[in-house]
């Protein structure tokens, strides 16, 4: 179902876009309209490739049941200091911009950090 929303949705902006472009010839607005069809495209074609190899899932058939679709749930970290790193991080990568080149050092240093971290737990079981 989320294959032929998104592929609906990157259909509709295509047809949009390239009348937009035959009609304006402005540059900007097509490839906005471009880039959101790439938006709808690119995961809408993931999950029909996605559905075509594992076949339907028990929420997508019309007699599933609650038992089909139980199943084994894997370890997630309940907290987890390495997303707000990773979050601070990029957020100081982005402050690169305004600031000046010298402020991506640390930034760089905290993303490889928390990528790094959020690796080591996630093997462990959700301790480092």
């Amino acid at each position: 179902m989320e294959a032929l929303v998104l592929l609906g949705v990157a259909i509709f902006f295509g047809i949009v876009g390239a009348v937009y472009w035959f009609t304006s010839y402005e540059d900007g607005g097509t490839m906005m309209l471009v880039g959101t069809c790439l938006l709808g495209l690119l995961p809408g074609s993931y999950y029909l490739w996605w559905h075509r190899r594992m076949g339907d899932r028990p929420e997508d058939k019309p007699d599933g049941t609650l038992e089909e679709g139980a199943g084994e749930i894997a370890t997630f970290p309940g907290s987890s200091i390495w997303p707000f790193v990773l979050g601070m991080g990029a957020f100081m990568l982005v402050l690169a911009f305004a600031f000046g080149i010298w402020f991506a050092f640390p930034a760089v240093g905290l993303i490889l950090t928390a990528l790094i971290g959020v690796t080591a737990e996630s093997r462990r079981g959700g301790h480092v």
